[in-house]
């Protein structure tokens, strides 16, 4: 993960929930002498740091997630193979028992030897030819119901293994949403430390940055030269302003910065994948020279975090846990790369 992005203090909407106690809890363990509590502009640094840890393993998230809805399509189409091939195994039962019941009541007497002993030759003849067919008609049956019986141990064999596959995966999804949901909880803590007006000052100082960096999560539409898809895209993207960045989601009340850029293309009838990463190996890429309104763009590298280019310098972004979809320039962060969908 990258580790250049310049510090953002949580937006205003978002600070009153993520530090609904003021409290004065002590950040360092309990020694002989109390520490002091951290500065403003530590715990700034400390929450920005934290939210920046929490960015790898959410797109990591969202890409086991992705992976264990195939799985779990993969399996129940495997239960499905499984539940046919036990039916025709039942069916071809039903046609082979009375074989077996016959040569049990036989004695096992070879039903050729029976009729030869009918002492009936022309009998014989008549109903031989019917034994045969019979017998190929049975015999077909039985290699019928031995193959299918190997089907249906592989096919038991494919079930198990995909389950236990779809089992890793969520466990491994839940080791993720644990690491999440630690840093997210450690930044809260810090939040929460603060008093009233150490908050006031953080937002103040959140305001002055996003002054710097040309952000805005205020409602607007878009206006650009965009037409299209793209511009559907982008009229999607626009209509999501000030709504919370919220990891691993995809909409309608919150998302992630993938969720986002994938929803407006979604909106827009194109279909993209869940995250960062995979939505860079799907674009077409085209330079920052050739950047058109509705591109995707890439800060830091291709996994960690993307947006849309909406024209003038600026893009439209998800930005992190504690603010909102906004627009910013485009050089807030390092550009890395831009793809069109």
């Amino acid at each position: 993960m990258g580790t250049h992005r310049r510090p953002k203090p949580p937006g205003r909407a978002r600070l009153t929930t993520l530090g609904i106690a003021a409290g004065t809890v002590s950040l360092l363990p309990t020694q002989s002498q109390a520490a002091p509590n951290p500065s403003v502009d530590e715990v700034r640094k400390q929450v920005e740091k934290l939210y920046e840890e929490a960015e790898a393993p959410t797109e990591e998230y969202n890409s086991i997630r992705g992976k264990e809805k195939k799985l779990r399509k993969e399996a129940d189409l495997a239960r499905d193979r499984l539940a046919r091939k036990q039916q025709e195994i039942n069916e071809l039962r039903a046609l082979t028992g009375p074989l077996a019941a016959e040569q049990y009541r036989s004695g096992g007497l070879d039903p050729s030897v029976q009729l030869f002993l009918s002492g009936d030759p022309d009998d014989y003849l008549d109903k031989a030819q019917t034994l045969d067919r019979a017998g190929d008609r049975q015999a077909q049956a039985l290699r019928e119901l031995q193959r299918t019986q190997r089907e249906l141990a592989q096919e038991r064999a494919s079930v198990a293994k995909k389950l236990e596959s779809l089992q890793e995966t969520r466990d491994k999804a839940g080791e993720k949403k644990d690491e999440v949901q630690g840093k997210l909880a450690k930044a809260r803590k810090l939040l929460n430390s603060l008093t009233a007006e150490q908050r006031a000052t953080m937002e103040a100082a959140q305001d002055r940055e996003d002054a710097a960096t040309g952000s805005s999560d205020k409602a607007a539409s878009y206006n650009g030269p965009a037409s299209g898809r793209a511009k559907a895209a982008l009229d999607f993207a626009y209509a999501q302003l000030g709504k919370p960045y919220e990891w691993g989601s995809t909409g309608p009340d919150s998302f992630d910065c993938s969720g986002l850029t994938g929803a407006a293309w979604r909106a827009a009838d194109v279909s993209l994948p869940r995250t960062v990463q995979q939505q860079y190996d799907a674009g077409r890429k085209v330079a920052r020279a050739d950047l058109q309104p509705g591109d995707i763009i890439y800060w830091y590298n291709s996994t960690q975090h993307n947006g849309m280019y909406v024209g003038n310098g600026k893009a439209i972004h998800a930005p992190r846990t504690g603010k909102n979809v906004e627009i910013t320039d485009l050089d807030s962060m390092p550009f890395y790369a831009a793809s069109r969908p």
